[in-house]
């Protein structure tokens, strides 16, 4: 059987506005799932509550902190936060037992003197249940 060209593109468009139609509720879904993970107001939380530290051993502003949970892949943020004014940054996360880990990333970070800052040493965070856990990040020259 011949269709005309008209009937053609109709079921064409019809079928990818149908494609659309799924691959945006697909994405509803998924977004829906994922926001209910997130704290939710008057929820128990930790805290990761930290300093940025220069080679000076003075406060560092604006560097970018990364956190992410142990058995993640190493190069997988699943935070990411900037220190303020006094080098601080702080992270809620779901209460519970789990164990973090919390580095500086430096790239495109320019200091004030101009010189040329290394992130230290990854640092690791257990957290057992609703608590505030202190920490610092340490860069060297």
């Amino acid at each position: 059987m011949i269709f005309p060209k008209r009937l053609e593109c109709s079921a064409t468009l019809q079928l990818s506005s149908y494609l659309l139609a799924l691959l945006v509720i697909f994405t509803l879904v998924a977004h829906t799932a994922a926001a209910q993970k997130e704290l939710k107001p008057g929820q128990p939380y930790a805290l990761i509550f930290g300093t940025v530290w220069g080679p000076d051993d003075r406060p560092v502003y604006g560097v970018r902190v990364k956190i992410r949970r142990a058995q993640d892949k190493p190069s997988k943020a699943r935070w990411e936060l900037v220190s303020d004014h006094q080098g601080e940054f702080a992270q809620r996360l779901r209460a519970g037992k789990a164990d973090y880990v919390v580095w500086a990333d430096l790239k495109g970070f320019k200091s004030p003197d101009g010189k040329t800052l290394h992130p230290g040493q990854e640092v690791p965070v257990h957290v057992e249940n609703d608590e505030r856990v202190d920490i610092g990040l340490h860069l060297r020259r």
